[in-house]
């Protein structure tokens, strides 16, 4: 009995000498490793490389005007909204390579029916929304219930959704390209949602204050912010509060990392894993909502190949191609090194045929570097 008091004594005594205040089971990590660690680091890296880079080359150019910031942001943001919506999936550990061929199949059901039969657009739009959000739970369904990989079945949705929208198209209206959608959007209560701007009084003000720029009538040179930017705002702060703040954030880490071991604690890996099908095709629908409003116009070949760029920003923000890593905020910031790049070579007159090679180098980088982060955060496995 008087050794054990002695020994608390002696116990206690080191914890007030500050000798044994943390358990020496716990390993403390290297604040730099832990830096390492997080997803987004690299993508933050990437677009601080690039504004630099610019600043020095495009610096007098107008490229960071007022027109300028909303032309690039505005080009980032198309990108950011699928991407967001692949990266929430990859995380997940499954893809869909059907996101760009969503895009055209939608802003096609958007546009056939408004301009040649006379619906509301508010009316399409929403009947876009519905059949994406079932073309998403068939894909989600399938993977599920027959064990293939996603890359496939995808796929094979990209062909069948770009057919159709071709098809389609050709059969209702004898065209691909379908156009006088804005005459119908005028005065409609649901498509200022995608297609119309905010913050028109401020850049009014703005103008008037000269700290941006002016026509020659007196008009601010920016009316406003797009819907398209507002829109990949709001989902950059929704997914990333989804991922990070939730139960559901969790199982989607955890149904990417080991869908087994998910399963066996309770999580309900397949219901995440549809849902989040159903997630980027609702993506590509807001995509393709916001570019025929804008442009007035739909056209079968829209979103050619914007399910690779959408891999790629999310790769480039840290998500890795094995599932159960990854940042939302970390694929915005590569959406927005797509953004900037593309729209710097064309104000540096560089010719654009050059952006790809980019593209390509940017995702190789990428991978590596997200490699050797994995082992990192592994322990070297």
């Amino acid at each position: 009995m008087s050794e054990a008091v002695t020994m608390g004594a002696e116990e206690t005594k080191m914890v007030d000498d500050g000798k044994a205040s943390t358990d020496e089971r716990i390993r403390k990590e290297a604040r730099l490793k832990s830096l390492f660690a997080r997803p987004e680091l690299g993508a933050i890296s990437g677009t601080i490389l690039v504004f630099v880079f610019f600043i020095i080359v495009a610096s007098d150019t107008g490229m960071f005007s007022a027109k300028g910031v909303i032309n690039w942001m505005e080009v980032s943001a198309q990108l950011g909204i699928i991407a967001i919506g692949a990266c929430l999936l990859m995380i997940a550990g499954e893809f869909d390579l059907s996101i760009g061929s969503m895009i055209g199949f939608a802003g096609m059901v958007i546009a056939i029916p408004t301009t040649h039969w006379g619906w509301p657009i508010w009316v399409s739009i929403l009947m876009a929304f519905a059949f994406a959000m079932l073309v998403g739970y068939i894909n989600g369904l399938i993977v599920i219930k027959t064990g293939l990989p996603s890359f496939i079945v995808t796929l094979a949705f990209l062909y069948i959704l770009r057919g159709l929208t071709i098809g389609l198209s050709r059969l209702l209206t004898n065209r691909t390209l379908v156009g006088g959608v804005k005459k119908t959007a005028a005065g409609d209560w649901l498509a200022p949602v995608f297609g119309g701007e905010i913050g028109k009084p401020i850049f009014v003000w703005l103008a008037s204050m000269e700290i941006i720029d002016t026509l020659p009538n007196g008009e601010p040179a920016v009316t406003g912010i797009p819907m398209v930017i507002v829109w990949w705002l709001i989902l950059a702060f929704l997914a990333s509060w989804l991922l990070l703040k939730t139960r559901f954030g969790n199982w989607i880490f955890a149904s990417g990392g080991d869908a087994l071991a998910a399963r066996n604690v309770g999580v309900p890996v397949n219901r995440v894993k549809i849902l989040l099908f159903m997630g980027t095709a609702a993506c590509a629908t807001i995509f393709a909502a916001c570019q025929v409003i804008d442009f007035g116009s739909a056209d079968s070949q829209r979103g050619l190949l914007k399910e690779f760029e959408a891999i790629i920003a999310a790769v480039i923000g840290g998500a890795l191609l094995t599932g159960g890593y990854g940042s939302v905020i970390g694929a915005c910031f590569g959406a927005l090194i797509f953004g900037v790049v593309q729209m710097g070579i064309f104000y540096t007159g560089v010719n654009t045929d050059w952006f790809r090679v980019f593209l390509g180098i940017m995702l190789l980088i990428a991978v590596i570097f997200n490699n050797y982060i994995r082992k990192i955060v592994t322990g070297g496995r």
